[in-house]
């Protein structure tokens, strides 16, 4: 049975006001074993400023920082199969 997973592309202004494009997954969205794979350490949670979200970059294949405060569109939303994921 397929499962799927939910992704997001948006677009937000970076500091320097250039336009970043960014196709992510929420982590609450990832599979538990993903995040147990490529999460290292316990305890030491960083927080970030209000607006700005740690996500999965599908194209950098890596964590980065989504600004939903800059948001220059509402990300949209698509379905993809976890399987890629596990």
């Amino acid at each position: 049975m397929e499962v799927l997973l939910k992704v997001y592309k948006g677009t937000f202004k970076k500091k320097s006001g250039e336009s970043r494009d960014m196709t992510f997954a929420r982590l609450a969205d990832l599979p538990q074993k993903f995040l147990t794979e490529h999460i290292q350490g316990a305890g030491s949670e960083q927080s970030y400023p209000d607006g700005m979200e740690l996500v999965w970059d599908l194209e950098a294949d890596n964590f980065r920082v989504f600004n939903w405060k800059l948001a220059e569109n509402t990300p949209k939303e698509y379905d993809i199969d976890e399987s890629l994921f596990t």
